[in-house]
């Protein structure tokens, strides 16, 4: 995977309706990076996964949802506005029935929240990826 991000980030307290701004740079020899949004490692109603070119995947985001440490099916959406070696911004929010993701170029898709969160809490970036700046709005 290269060098780690490895930033976490817990007790978020982030509600329905509100926004989790996240800028970071792409490593320039990107494979893929990962955001976790949800309650704990364990539970998360956000896997985003951009890949670049790993697992078999070439220039796809890969989304899914792990609850109690089982994973569930994943999601591919075409759009890929990621270059390695960039600096872009993902948004994300969310409200009982899905998330909503702002892609840097500002392709939107949603991604159903399967597990019913009130608050997203948790927040872990790895991979390929190195955040600048993370904003509430």
């Amino acid at each position: 995977m290269g060098l780690l991000s490895g930033l976490v980030a817990s007790n978020l307290n982030l509600k329905p309706g509100e926004c989790l701004k996240v800028r970071g740079e792409v490593s320039p020899d990107a494979k893929s990076f990962v955001l976790n949004l949800g309650k704990d490692s364990n539970n998360l109603c956000l896997h985003f996964n951009p890949r670049f070119n790993a697992h078999g995947d070439a220039n796809t985001i890969v989304c899914n949802s792990k609850e109690e440490g089982t994973w569930g099916t994943e999601h591919r959406e075409p759009a890929f506005p990621f270059q390695p070696g960039t600096v872009v911004e993902v948004c994300v929010s969310f409200n009982q029935a899905d998330l909503t993701i702002t892609l840097p170029d500002g392709h939107q898709f949603k991604f159903p929240n399967r597990l019913n969160l009130e608050a997203i809490n948790y927040m872990a970036a790895d991979g390929d990826f190195k955040i600048k700046c993370m904003a509430f709005e």
